[in-house]
């Protein structure tokens, strides 16, 4: 647990209300059980001050609780006070109403549970647990002195020792009891508060996670995509401006075209390097450079070679390939090699599963990955699924569907279908 300082937020309206009624319910409690105590005196009663002396205290300590939790210190002095003065004018009400006696324990139990300032509290409890035994201690020296405690059975201690040990035991029972019970209820409010406090920061930290899972994505793909369209393109520059150098019929014309063509490929290398410069603006912590030169490329003819790697590293992967093959976009192409890689990864790192099995479909007008595993997800670690945000966010940009989870029959379905036309299906925003 923290060990940081932390105050109990003050009580509800409605917990303010509940004490309300729990204090009015008291104070009638206090009338009736005094009026008991009164019918069942052996011997006759002094009502007191006005002859209604003891049926005012007993409201007055439940009225107090009324506000326990808003003026929880305040309230623990007050009903000690009362709680003394009960005591001492009306013995045989103090005796016989167990509404005070309930209201002292209610008031202590209020104080160390709801207290905001920790050391005053325990102060002023120490200070009440000094009073109420140093008054048992007095009204036990008054007895001795007055010889009041006696009896007629000769036990293996006296009468009065007997009576001392039993007193002094409840009431240890009856003070700490509420002391301990207090600070259990403070310390689990605390724990509550700080478990509600880590689920929000818990919560704020997976959002995050998923926004640069997103952003990863798209970096991802953005660096694939220059290498592919940036390589073709420039060649085409090169070739233009050699051409335009050697061609000799109408060479005004042939100058013209081969200018634009230039121009033109120069503009799209511009245009995706705008496009990684926007990523950079989105987060300016990632770094998109241009990445160091990697071979081979990553594209759908190299799925083979994939599952053998999975293979050597201990999980069993199948393949199977339908339809007629055809080159696919290269942005297709590599999107395909990526999902079955973080797919077949997964498998390995957060799946019982030691078999899987990748389908790749020829659909004419698109392309459907479907990697499938019949294990059960393990128990620790648990996996952050961020892979799968990247994988949707992937095939979101490439205007496809993606299907990701457990499948019916048991084990784990990661499923994709990506158009080849880039025309009918433009970049957008992908799921995240």
């Amino acid at each position: 647990m923290s060990q940081a300082p932390w105050s109990r937020p003050a009580p509800t309206a409605r917990e303010q209300r509940y004490d309300i009624l729990l204090g009015v319910g008291m104070a009638l409690a206090s009338v009736f059980g005094t009026e008991l105590a009164r019918g069942a005196s052996p011997t006759r009663v002094d009502l007191g001050i006005g002859g209604v002396e003891p049926y005012v205290l007993g409201v007055l300590i439940a009225l107090l609780l009324c506000f326990r939790r808003r003026w929880p210190i305040p309230v623990v002095l007050g009903v000690a006070v009362l709680f003394i003065v009960i005591g001492e004018r009306t013995v045989w009400a103090f005796a016989g109403n167990l509404a005070t006696q309930a209201a002292m324990f209610m008031a202590i139990y209020a104080a160390v549970a709801w207290a905001r300032d920790r050391r005053l509290m325990k102060a002023a409890v120490a200070l009440v647990f000094i009073a109420m035994f140093g008054w048992l201690a007095l009204n036990f020296v008054k007895a001795l002195r007055n010889n009041s405690i006696e009896g007629p059975n000769h036990a293996l201690f006296s009468p009065y020792v007997s009576n001392v040990v039993m007193a002094v035991a409840l009431n240890a029972l009856y003070f700490f009891g509420a002391y301990f019970w207090g600070r259990t209820s403070w310390g689990i409010a605390r724990q509550q508060y700080e478990l509600e406090a880590q689920a929000t920061e818990l919560a704020a930290q997976q959002e995050a996670n998923a926004r640069r899972a997103v952003i990863d994505e798209r970096l991802r793909i953005s660096r694939e995509l220059h290498d592919v369209v940036a390589h073709h393109i420039s060649s085409i520059g090169v070739q233009a401006g050699g051409a335009r150098r050697v061609m000799d019929i109408d060479p005004e014309a042939a100058k013209n075209a081969l200018n634009v063509i230039e121009e033109s490929s120069r503009s799209a290398v511009n245009e995706m390097r705008q496009l990684l410069g926007m990523l950079r603006a989105a987060d300016p912590d990632l770094d998109v450079s241009t990445p160091d030169e990697k071979a081979p490329q990553a594209g759908a003819d190299r799925l083979p070679a994939l599952i053998a790697e999975a293979n050597g590293l201990g999980l069993e992967v199948g393949f199977h390939q339908i339809g007629a093959v055809e080159e696919l976009p290269k942005t297709v192409s590599v999107s395909v090699y990526r999902i079955a890689q973080e797919a077949l990864s997964n498998v390995r790192k957060h799946s019982t599963a030691r078999s899987a099995h990748l389908t790749l479909r020829y659909l004419g007008d698109s392309v459907e990955l479907e990697v499938l595993d019949d294990g059960r997800p393990k128990h620790a670690p648990v996996g952050s699924r961020l892979g799968h945000v990247g994988i949707r966010e992937r095939v979101g940009l490439l205007g496809g569907e993606s299907e990701i989870g457990p499948r019916p029959v048991g084990g784990f379905r990661v499923r994709v279908r990506i158009p080849l036309d880039p025309q009918n299906h433009p970049l957008t925003g992908g799921e995240a």
